[in-house]
């Protein structure tokens, strides 16, 4: 056993993308070294490499001549009970370099970033410069150039697919707008017309649910690439989890910091949609912007800024990029968690006289746009033909294949406990705050729980009599939806009714 060996433990603590060893502060190797905590280290084994930070302990839980891994260390590195680990300082990087050039005010150029993002990818870049990092890229960070040299460099330092057909097209969302599931009807209804539309989504990491949350309860999304591979070549499309590949990988490195921060950073959103896209072999792709003051995006101002920044980086990889402008000033569907929206795009695929209209007509507008993109549609034609696919049940079929080429269609869980909340007051629903709506699916236990979320019952302008239910909640436990029903009756109102002429508007919680 090497003198800075140390025998491999499983620590069983979920530090989430961030791998993380845990050592004794007064056994041999952290004395010798010189380790302190929060430092990072190198850990090897027979040719396996993971760069962590490490905690110290002084519990007896762990002895000294033994390592313990969290969860993401652990699944990183491979590791079995008991298997010798190499301990070490790691090497010096010369890619921070740039990032001290950057902070001086120095424009980053590809070479430069490539360096960057391929420590990145690999893991070799604390937090703490990942950090830095974003922050010199907010706000405008990153001009259109650097912008266009970053996203070429997440790309180039991953995988990237080739379908060796030709056109393939994508979507995708800028997001902030609950139950805006259209993917899960887009991809049916554009593959079912012979488009190929590989669709690699995300989980939730702030919201209620993401796309490969709810297409979860349906199928299975966590295929490789060659399953996934298999999938399209057979159904011309899929909705998969886009983590299990390494798409873009430095992209997952830097959202994994950037979301705690919550700092907006155009550039850093156009680089991470758009290398996505083009590792993913996509050539034609449409950008959702939903607009409204409580979505990512909340003028027209900003969105035409951002959509003018899409189109052009998109053109520079050699990507056709065309953005379109939704409505965000409310929820989508009904649901909002996993099994909740997953209902939602069934009850749409199955053309049910009680489908949600609002996910219905967004979904054929995008698909119609798509179809007119891939030139299968004439302009203008899109939406009818799109319309005739989900009607006729062409849609449903196809989604069904896709689901059994996944690996099975499932039929989506029910929650244990609901309960609705109800009208105060006789008038009409002048606003629906859709940030909280989030938030309470999210105390409720989605995405945690896939059958928890909440379920609106009214949109902006119903009118409802007093005592009608506003939405209702859905929960595993009694414990968790008293715990959102308590967060909402402490909360400002998720649901805003005008009461009438010369009455104040009330409030439901």
């Amino acid at each position: 056993m090497s003198f800075n060996a140390l025998l491999a433990r499983r620590a069983g603590i979920d530090t989430y993308q961030q791998p993380v060893v845990y050592l004794r502060s007064d056994c041999d190797v952290c004395k010798a070294e010189g380790f302190q905590s929060q430092a990072q280290v190198e850990v090897t084994s027979d040719g396996r490499h993971l760069l962590a930070v490490l905690h110290q302990v002084s519990g007896n839980w762990l002895r000294n001549d033994e390592i313990a891994l969290s969860e993401s260390a652990w699944n990183l590195m491979g590791a079995s009970e008991g298997d010798e680990l190499v301990v070490r300082h790691p090497p010096v990087l010369d890619s921070l370099t740039h990032l001290r050039s950057k902070l001086h005010g120095e424009r980053l150029h590809y070479a430069a970033l490539r360096a960057l993002m391929d420590d990145v990818s690999r893991g070799r870049v604390p937090d703490i410069h990942l950090a830095s990092f974003v922050t010199m890229c907010a706000g405008d960070g990153l001009d259109l150039e650097e912008t266009v040299a970053l996203t070429r460099a997440m790309v180039d330092v991953g995988e990237r697919l080739d379908w060796g057909m030709s056109p393939v097209v994508d979507k995708h969302c800028i997001g902030g707008l609950p139950g805006n599931r259209t993917t899960l009807i887009v991809v049916p209804i554009v593959a079912a017309c012979g488009v190929v539309m590989p669709k690699t989504s995300s989980r939730a990491i702030t919201s209620a649910a993401g796309t490969a949350d709810v297409m979860e309860t349906l199928a299975p999304v966590d295929l490789d690439l060659a399953a996934m591979r298999r999938v399209v070549e057979r159904e011309c499309g899929c909705i998969v989890w886009g983590n299990a590949m390494r798409l873009s990988p430095a992209d997952d490195m830097l959202i994994r910091v950037e979301r705690p921060l919550s700092i907006d950073s155009e550039g850093l959103m156009v680089a991470s949609i758009l290398s996505k896209k083009a590792a993913m072999g996509s050539q034609r792709v449409l950008i959702d912007i939903p607009l409204g003051v409580l979505t990512k995006v909340r003028s027209p101002a900003a969105a035409d800024r951002l959509s003018r920044g899409l189109v052009s980086v998109g053109a520079a990889l050699g990507l056709q990029v065309q953005t379109v402008f939704t409505d965000g000033s409310q929820p989508v569907g009904r649901g909002v968690g996993p099994a909740l929206e997953a209902m939602d795009v069934m009850a749409v695929l199955e053309r049910r006289a009680d489908a949600p209209q609002d996910l219905r007509d967004r979904a054929l507008l995008l698909a119609g746009l798509i179809l007119e993109m891939s030139g299968k549609a004439a302009p203008e034609r899109g939406n009818l033909m799109a319309r005739e696919v989900l009607d006729d049940g062409r849609a449903l079929a196809k989604f069904i294949a896709i689901c059994e080429a996944q690996g099975g269609l499932r039929v989506p869980p029910r929650a244990a406990h609901v309960r609705s909340v109800r009208a105060p007051v006789d008038g009409m629903v002048s606003a629906i705050d859709t940030r909280l709506v989030a938030r309470t699916a999210k105390l409720a236990g989605a995405p945690r729980d896939p059958a928890a979320g909440a379920s609106m019952h009214v949109r902006v302008s119903d009118r409802v009599k007093r005592d009608d239910p506003l939405y209702t909640l859905h929960a595993q436990s009694l414990g968790a939806l008293q715990y959102a029903l308590s967060f909402v009756h402490s909360q400002l109102p998720i649901v805003r009714i005008d009461a009438g002429v010369g009455m104040a508007s009330v409030t439901a919680p």
